[in-house]
């Protein structure tokens, strides 16, 4: 997946580039690159961008980059075969470019990009801490960055951007004022360490800890463990959880030579010595010994990971030797991590965009770029409400002619900015502009409350307090919301993708909005990540993507006799069945005029629910034949159980069957009409069966069909307590007395019912969510609109969060209690209840 954007360097000349790349340059145009992108959507300045076109499974970075010559853009990195290919069919074009551009061909472009990376890399000689594990990776380096920040000039990672392409983009932000480094480095099989070790070069190391994710490529946690050490092999000194024994054995067996500081709760004699941890109401305070020098400090946190977390940036803290006073008063003030960019409803028919815990100069790019991607076809103004941007090093003019720049290059029509140093720079701004010195004052003006018909991006340091911002301009409808990770969607797409031949195209089912999580940000996610085919159920589906700007091929698997026209006038091909829809179909396409009207025909290969039967093909190539209205796109049938095994008999009938009836209709063409049976089911069980195409399902929302296991969960449920009441033994709980307690029991209740989709069967104790992680059951019926619940024995309080289904309670949980299936579930979920879309 191409994850990366636009990052701003140090300038280079393209002769230094060649020199550090080893590339062979074609063209001889003077540049001085100040951008690297390797998205072609990021796009930011085009005439000091140099763009790496980077292959992955799916698609080839070349084939963006005539589109990016237009735009401007004149220096590429690329392979040979790329530039012949750009080149064999235009002569033309290759003597424009070659006039005007400066080609580097060299053997692999994401190897060059990591090469230049690691070399400029060890222009600095500064302190880099690397960090790596499982999970807690991003919220420690952002820890790190607010305890270390009031010192010295840090760069880091933007976001969560750990991968073989996101190491080398946050590498090469370093710079002349850079004291500190902060990289993250995430790996997913053997192998991938040595390269981003190369390019971090960390002197201090830090091992979050190791767990389940990613493991299908590692042999055991213990490989994976070793594999992520590898990346500590030249540090001063290593972090991590020395009461963890199976990382304390890897690091003995790794033959790391760096001091070691292993952070106990058990063992006194490691170097630091965690010997009080206690828990709150609403703070966590945490008492250590380092270098016989007893300290206490405390963390707005109670939760497991973040006393976790903080102890890895202590030990950071106290080898780079912050004073002890200095880490109590910031470990106190820490900010939760904000990883997401959330979308949200807004007043006033305003969409926010909400990252308000962070800012800088890279995030405010990946943010600019998210907004303005969700702002097309959407005719909606593009706002930036934008706070001083602290602790950069660069001078207040410098940084802000970026920062116009970058609002500039995005389109941003109107900004709203916070604080002394970026109202100084108002000039800066030639757009629609509002300037206030704090955020107090913005709250208080007439500009916060006249936001109309606009998506707004609000992006602020944490001292000004930016979520007041988002409270303020947020439709609060209902305090139930789904929530759904795109991040987490776009995985489980790469997680099926990886088991698929790289020309086998995929079918992503949106149907059902997108089984429950909202079909547009869904599509458009999907889009993004060219899907090469999107499936809705019927034509009104398909409409609405087309009006919210999707331009992907979509298939109508329903196709309804009255809606022939809508599938016409929006480009929405249609699956046809039997010969009464074709006949119909046929007659409104030539009524219209309309030619080779693409169509996809669906076989009955032993479902026995719609298609055509092996009888009917000779007859269905007649007809087809007989007509240029439409043109069979591709051929198709379902499996019945390719989900088990006790149906592989069946499923390999079905497949010789399908293939037998596909390629007859297939000779009878001379176009090629793309051929596939494999659901999310089959694409695993049955690899030899891929055909031309898949249709991905379930398995794109986190489930596997297999063994109803989460892959990456995507969706999550939940909503707030509005009240708790201490109930007496003998009383009863909600409608028909169905509540019945058998002790004085503190009940709380919650704003979700049937009407959100809340089964009613889960009521009277049969199912429970969660409250601050422990099992709250449902108490008496649930009802329309609320349920009740029992909170006896949970530390809670009206306001506290309720979690219905999730990343720590699986849906699949309520989907066994109901005798059920997830897609029942996930589908059930009410257009009432408010989605919320982010992106890790």
């Amino acid at each position: 997946m191409q994850i990366c954007q636009c990052f701003i360097i140090m300038s280079y000349t393209i002769e230094s580039i060649v020199e550090k790349t080893g590339a062979r340059r074609l063209g001889n145009k003077p540049a001085t690159i100040d951008w690297l992108l390797t998205d072609s959507r990021s796009l930011c300045f085009p005439e000091e961008t140099l763009f790496f076109a980077i292959p992955t499974k799916r698609n080839n970075g070349a084939r963006y980059i005539p589109d990016l010559y237009e735009r401007g853009v004149r220096n590429f990195v690329v392979t040979s075969e790329d530039f012949k290919g750009l080149t064999m069919d235009s002569e033309q074009l290759k003597v424009t470019m070659a006039q005007e551009c400066n080609f580097l061909i060299v053997p692999n472009t994401l190897k060059a990009l990591q090469k230049l990376s690691e070399q400029h890399r060890g222009s600095f000689q500064i302190p880099v801490i690397g960090i790596t594990g499982s999970n807690g990776k991003t919220i420690v380096k952002e820890w790190l960055h607010q305890l270390l920040s009031p010192d010295r000039v840090i760069v880091r990672s933007p976001r969560s951007y750990n991968s073989q392409i996101g190491v080398p983009l946050s590498v090469w932000q370093m710079n002349e004022e850079s004291e500190l480094g902060i990289f993250e480095a995430g790996i997913s099989e053997m192998g991938e360490m040595r390269p981003l070790q190369n390019m971090i070069k960390p002197t201090i190391g830090i091992l979050t800890n190791i767990g389940g994710a990613h493991q299908e490529n590692f042999f055991s946690l213990q490989e994976k463990c070793m594999e992520k050490l590898s990346l500590f092999k030249d540090c001063d000194v290593v972090i991590y959880n020395g009461d963890n024994e199976m990382i304390s054995n890897c690091v003995g067996k790794s033959m790391l030579t760096a001091r070691e500081i292993a952070w106990s709760m058990k063992d006194i004699e490691r170097p630091l010595y965690i010997s009080r941890v206690e828990k709150r109401e609403d703070h966590t305070v945490i008492s250590y010994r380092y270098l016989e020098m007893d300290n206490t400090f405390c963390i707005p946190f109670i939760d497991d990971a973040s006393i976790e977390n903080s102890l890895n940036c202590l030990a950071a803290c106290l080898y780079l030797m912050v004073p002890a006073d200095q880490i109590t008063e910031r470990m106190a003030r820490l900010e939760p991590v904000a990883m997401r960019l959330e979308v949200k409803d807004g007043k006033n028919n305003c969409i926010l965009i909400n990252d308000s815990y962070n800012s800088d100069l890279a995030s405010l790019d990946i943010a600019l770029d998210f907004l303005y991607r969700r702002s097309q076809s959407k005719g909606l103004k593009r706002t930036l409400i934008l706070s001083d941007i602290l602790e950069t090093g660069q001078s207040t003019t410098t940084l802000y002619r970026k920062v116009a720049q970058l609002v500039h290059s995005r389109g941003i029509e109107k900004i709203i900015g916070v604080g002394a140093e970026i109202s100084s720079c108002a000039s800066k701004f030639d757009i629609e502009k509002y300037f206030f010195p704090d955020t107090k004052a913005l709250l208080a003006s007439d500009v916060i409350k006249k936001l109309k018909n606009e998506i707004i991006l609000i992006k602020g340091s944490r001292n000004f307090s930016f979520d007041l911002v988002s409270e303020e301009l947020e439709l609060k409808v209902h305090e139930t919301i789904l929530e759904v990770n795109l991040g987490a969607m776009v995985a489980n797409l790469n997680h099926y993708r990886s088991m698929l031949k790289p020309e086998t195209k995929m079918v992503c089912m949106v149907k059902a909005s997108a089984y429950g999580a909202g079909s547009y940000e869904i599509a458009k996610t999907l889009q993004e990540h060219h899907a090469d085919y999107l499936a809705v159920a019927v034509a009104d589906e398909g409409s609405d993507l087309r009006k919210a700007g999707i331009t992907a091929s979509i298939i109508i698997m329903d196709p309804e006799l009255t809606a022939f026209k809508t599938m016409f006038d929006y480009k929405l091909e249609p699956e046809v069945y039997n010969f009464h829809l074709l006949d119909a179909l046929i007659k409104a396409a030539e009524k219209e005029g309309i030619t080779n009207f693409p169509i996809h025909v669906k076989l009955d290969t032993g479902m026995h629910r719609l298609g055509f039967e092996e009888k009917d093909i000779p007859q269905l190539i007649r007809r087809l034949k007989n007509q240029n209205a439409v043109i069979p796109r591709s051929v198709f049938s379902h499996f019945v159980g390719s989900d088990s095994p006790q149906f592989d008999a069946f499923t390999r009938q079905q497949i010789e069957r399908y293939e037998h009836m596909s390629t007859e209709l297939q000779e009878a063409f001379p176009h090629k009409i793309l051929r596939h049976i494999c659901n999310t089911a089959g694409i695993e069980r049955f690899p030899g069966a891929q055909f031309d195409m898949v249709r991905l399902g379930i398995g794109l929302y986190g489930i596997s069909p297999i063994d109803n296991s989460v892959i990456n969960n995507v969706s999550t449920l939940k909503t707030t307590i509005l009240q708790i009441r201490d109930v007496a033994e003998e009383d009863t709980v909600g409608y028909s007395r169905k509540g019945h307690l058998v002790r004085p029991s503190r009940i709380a209740a919650i704003p979700i019912g049937y009407a959100d989709g809340l089964n009613r069967h889960l009521g009277c104790g049969h199912g429970y969510c969660l409250v601050n992680g422990k099992k709250a059951p449902y108490v008496g019926n649930i009802c329309m609109d609320v349920c009740m619940i029992d909170v006896t024995d949970i530390d809670c309080r009206e306001g506290d969060q309720a979690v219905i289904f999730g990343d720590e309670l699986p849906i699949t949980v309520l989907s066994d209690t109901l005798d059920t299936i997830p897609y029942e579930v996930l589908t059930g979920i009410s257009t009432r209840v408010k989605r919320v879309y982010y992106q890790d």
